[in-house]
């Protein structure tokens, strides 16, 4: 196996900066400054990728947590959707067919209220309730 050529990287230093190095050399057991520098390096590589384990383990846990959250999100809705579509069922049920002479006119109110209805959920949903609305009511004049 062949041996690899060893890089070399020059760098200018304040004498007081050189005389730190030196110093830190002695005490640390290093044979020279250069393997002091090198291990110092190493050290500085070796905690820069731990902390971009530790960014993308924050990262997993808070893409974890959303989710959750979503699902949580979804199961309300899907209850919410059964709720109303048993409540629908129910009052379909027991309400009773207007007569026959008064058909149109009970149509025609049925319109209004429903218009009406439409407005008061529009203004009771939060965040983007003016597209929520718009949606609403376009879907009231195709019906």
């Amino acid at each position: 196996m062949a041996k690899q050529k060893l890089r070399i990287r020059a760098v200018r230093l304040e004498p007081e900066f050189n005389k730190r190095i030196e110093r830190a050399t002695r005490e640390g057991g290093f044979s020279n400054p250069s393997a002091f520098i090198r291990g110092a390096i190493e050290r500085e590589l070796a905690g820069r990728e731990s902390g971009v384990d530790a960014a993308e383990e924050r990262l997993a846990a808070s893409l974890d947590r959303l989710s959750r959250e979503i699902r949580g999100v979804k199961l309300g809705q899907q209850a919410l959707f059964a709720f109303v579509d048993s409540l629908v069922k129910t009052l379909l049920t027991c309400v009773a067919e207007p007569p026959r002479d008064a058909h149109d006119q009970a149509v025609a109110r049925g319109k209004v209220r429903y218009d009406r209805f439409l407005k008061s959920v529009g203004a009771g949903m939060a965040g983007d309730s003016s597209a929520a609305m718009a949606e609403l009511l376009k879907r009231g004049e195709e019906n």
